[in-house]
């Protein structure tokens, strides 16, 4: 089963409950919140901390007893438990974490118009037609954001981040099938897309490294 963990970051703009719970976390997590330089970073970078720190009493365990390390490109994992797979992302008022045992990746995009230029500066050929075949600019920002929270979730899944070109790697779009896949010669494994669209005016992507018979949730979760 794979977990996908949501929280509206706002209440955190309240700084007694924002002291409070920092101290729920780690020194790692902490220190990366204080590196920040605006509030609303913390808040957003604090709520994610809270997610994994839920997610993760489903193996009895806190994020504060927790140790990480980094891996080859630069990816937290976990150093003591290898079986659990975590991904953190956060945009606007919102964080998700998403937890299983599988390699995983996620992102989360708020939706804004006129960023259309980035599309055609990073994109593939292939996703570059799917995005154009939409009629409109409201329906052309949107299908660029799905693209852009898809190929980041696989970014994050394979643990490579930015360090691979966006270009050198696509994302197939299936209408009819409603699916999407990735076209990619990092590994010759399969990654698995997964969309979300609980959250107005957010496009949600997870990328897991598996079948398709793998099962997803998506939960709220309240931060106070």
């Amino acid at each position: 089963m794979i977990y996908t963990y949501y929280a509206d970051a706002g209440c955190l703009d309240n700084e007694t409950l924002f002291r409070e719970k920092l101290k729920l976390l780690s020194p790692f997590r902490q220190q990366k919140i204080a590196i920040l330089r605006h509030d609303k970073d913390k808040n957003r970078s604090l709520a994610a901390g809270l997610l994994l720190d839920h997610a993760l009493t489903a193996y009895g365990l806190q994020e504060r007893s927790v140790e990480y390390e980094l891996g080859e490109w630069g990816k937290p994992v976990l150093k003591y438990h290898p079986e659990i797979c975590f991904s953190l992302s956060h945009s606007g008022d919102y964080a998700i974490c998403t937890i299983g045992d599988k390699p995983v990746g996620n992102d989360i995009e708020r939706i804004k118009e006129g960023r259309l230029k980035v599309a055609n500066r990073f994109f593939a050929k292939e996703e570059l037609s799917w995005l154009y075949e939409a009629e409109g600019e409201e329906a052309q920002t949107w299908r660029m954001f799905r693209l852009w929270t898809m190929k980041e979730s696989f970014l994050k899944a394979v643990g490579r981040g930015m360090s691979l070109p966006l270009q050198d790697f696509s994302i197939h779009m299936d209408e009819e099938s409603g699916r999407a896949r990735v076209r990619h010669s990092v590994d010759a494994k399969y990654y698995h897309l997964r969309e979300y669209r609980e959250i107005a005016g957010y496009c949600t992507a997870v990328c897991v490294q598996e079948s398709a018979d793998i099962a997803y949730s998506m939960i709220p979760v309240d931060l106070v």
